[in-house]
Formats: C-alpha cells, sequence, structure tokens
C-alpha cells in the first residue's frame, strides 16, 4: 500500500528545534493558521536548555496534530530532522525550521501546485526578515525549474523552508548527517536521481535572519558548500572549483546589487 493510499494528501510537517523559545511558539501559530488543515507537525527537540519544550508541550495539549519528540542527545539537525521524517505517515514531506513562518495560504497553494501538475519536488518565493520579526526589503524569488547542475551553481536557489516532497515519488527523504548544508545535499541527492524541483512564484514563507547563526555567517556557508562538493558529491576539485566561483559569483551579485 503507497503513502497516498493510506494518508492521501497528508502532510507532515519536519521541524527541528534547539533553544527555539523565543521563536518557536509563533512558527506553531503559522502552521496553525494554515488554511489546508490535513497535517501533522513532527518537532524533534535536540535537547534544548530554554523554555522550547514546555512552549510545544503547550500547544501539543491542545492540537493532537504537533507531536514533540526529545532526543536523548544533543546531535544536530540532520539527525532531529531524519527521526521526524523516520515518523512522519503523511504523502508529503514539507520542512519548517523552528524559527521561521509560513503564510496562512502556504500549503494549500503548493499541494494544489504540486498535483495540478504532477510534480514531485517544490519550492516556492520566500520573504526575508530580521530577529524581531521585522521584514526586510530582501525576497528570494522561486526560478521556473532547478536540475542537478543548476544547484550546484546556485545552492541557495532553493529555500528548505519551502520545500515539498512528495513521497509516492520520491523513496528516499533521509538528509546526509552532516552538520549543516544537510537539506542542500538532500536535494542534490534527489535532483542526481533524475527527479527536477519545480518553483512556484509565490511567496508564501517568511525566513529569519538570526545573527551568529550559520546561516547568516556567509564565510562558514561557503565552506560548508565547498565541503558538500568536495565530501559528499565527490566531485574533483577543478569541478568544485568552477562550481564555487558560480556559486560565489551569484552571492556577491546578490549581496551587494
Amino acid at each position: 500500500m503507497s503513502i497516498s493510499d493510506s494518508q492521501e494528501s497528508l502532510v507532515t510537517i519536519i521541524t527541528p528545534s534547539y533553544n527555539s523559545a523565543r521563536f518557536i511558539g509563533e512558527t506553531i501559530k503559522s502552521v496553525l493558521n494554515q488554511s489546508y488543515s490535513n497535517w501533522e507537525m513532527i518537532i524533534v527537540d535536540d535537547c534544548s536548555s530554554d523554555d522550547t519544550v514546555k512552549i510545544v508541550e503547550k500547544y501539543s495539549k491542545k492540537d493532537g496534530r504537533i507531536h514533540l519528540i526529545k532526543l536523548e542527545n544533543n546531535s544536530g539537525a540532520a539527525v532531529a530532522r531524519n527521526t521526524a521524517i523516520s515518523k512522519a505517515k503523511g504523502r508529503y514531506i514539507a520542512f519548517l525550521d523552528s524559527d521561521d513562518i509560513w503564510k496562512p495560504n502556504k500549503l494549500s497553494e503548493q499541494i494544489k501546485f504540486m498535483q495540478t501538475n504532477d510534480y514531485a519536488f517544490t519550492f516556492t518565493s520566500y520573504e526575508i526578515m530580521d530577529v524581531a520579526g521585522n521584514f526586510t526589503s530582501k525576497s528570494v524569488h522561486a526560478v521556473k525549474e532547478v536540475d542537478y547542475t543548476h544547484l550546484l551553481k546556485s545552492p541557495g536557489a532553493i529555500g528548505c523552508l519551502t520545500v515539498i516532497l512528495d513521497r509516492d515519488k520520491i523513496k528516499d527523504c533521509k538528509m546526509p548527517n552532516i552538520k549543516t548544508r544537510q537539506d542542500f545535499a538532500l536535494w542534490l541527492k534527489i535532483l542526481k536521481a533524475g527527479i527536477n524541483a519545480y518553483g512556484l512564484k509565490l511567496s508564501l514563507s517568511q525566513y529569519r535572519i538570526v545573527p551568529g547563526s550559520i546561516s547568516s555567517n556567509k564565510i562558514k556557508a561557503a565552506k560548508k558548500n565547498w565541503f558538500v562538493y568536495r565530501n559528499i558529491e565527490g566531485l574533483g576539485i577543478i569541478k568544485s572549483s568552477w562550481y564555487f566561483t558560480n556559486y560565489a559569483i551569484r552571492a556577491v551579485i546578490k549581496t551587494y546589487l
């Protein structure tokens, strides 16, 4: 029996959390406000030392669609996400980090986009907000289609908080167990298998820039992309350098122009 036969159109939302007390309530509310109601949210807490667990438990007691899993050891985002994926019941897998936000029509618009076009892997445009939740003037606009080569040249083309995968068509959604950029590595694995990603132009999510985070540090992000080229994808030094140069040029243009 396929996933779609047992749970038609159920969406499992994957959310890793670590010391997210400041933001996670807002993140959960954005899911509760979805116009699309057939979802479950699996939050995997990675040994938070703040009130993250208490906040999640408060919401999970009010709504049975919200599930909390507490890891016994601090293991990183890849383990947290993979733990949630292993427990997922939905045909569709969606990703939402514990400091980001979805707009109310996110799931309804994107699932309709996938089902109308029979797409297995989709992403959308999204907006950038500062740590306080104030919207900046910056947005990331989804391109029409991304294949393996495109993503190697432009690792930021697909925002994790916008991705939905159809598990009837993509059987292996497990992320490599690396500290960061595990999402980038998973997208590459799927694209390398011949399943392209399709972009929905609508801006349906809001990404929060948190000072000091790995994703906000351009140099660290560049190093992690290089690591994926060399150690995950196994690309030679020449190919890695060529893709990295393309990535660096795009990053400079995006930042300063």
